[in-house]
């Protein structure tokens, strides 16, 4: 399922203060992404009516089935180009901001590659493959 760039963005967010803090909520996640709170709460909404996250009367944020997926896919990819554009070379600055930008228009196919690539360099870099 292809949701829009923000929509990823806000539950990569709430995946990873998930993984800070025992409760997520929207001001933490307009604090984390330095948004106003009435966008947050939009997000939130809009996230909430497409099934992708559960609010309870607390106001906690969970994730539910398809928007962890999604979080842990656009999280995976952000480390993973993060990561080789750093070894390349680059900034690591730049290599967050770029890798950003990156983990949501690359193809599963293309990152999939990147992937195996990654991961049988390191296999070699310590003698495993």
């Amino acid at each position: 399922m292809k949701i829009q760039e923000s929509a990823e963005n806000y539950l990569e967010t709430i995946l990873i203060l998930g993984l800070r803090h025992p409760q997520v909520r929207s001001i933490d996640i307009a604090t984390e992404m330095n948004f106003s709170k009435p966008s947050v709460s939009v997000a939130m909404k809009n996230l909430r009516n497409s099934g992708h996250i559960q609010m309870d009367k607390d106001g906690h944020i969970t994730l539910t089935e398809s928007g962890r997926l999604i979080a842990e896919t656009i999280y995976e990819r952000h480390r993973l180009l993060s990561s080789w554009l750093v070894e390349l070379g680059v900034d690591p600055q730049v290599a967050a901001e770029d890798a950003c930008r990156m983990e949501h228009v690359i193809s599963a196919e293309s990152f999939d590659a990147i992937k195996h690539h990654v991961e049988l360099r390191y296999a070699q870099a310590k003698g495993e493959a």
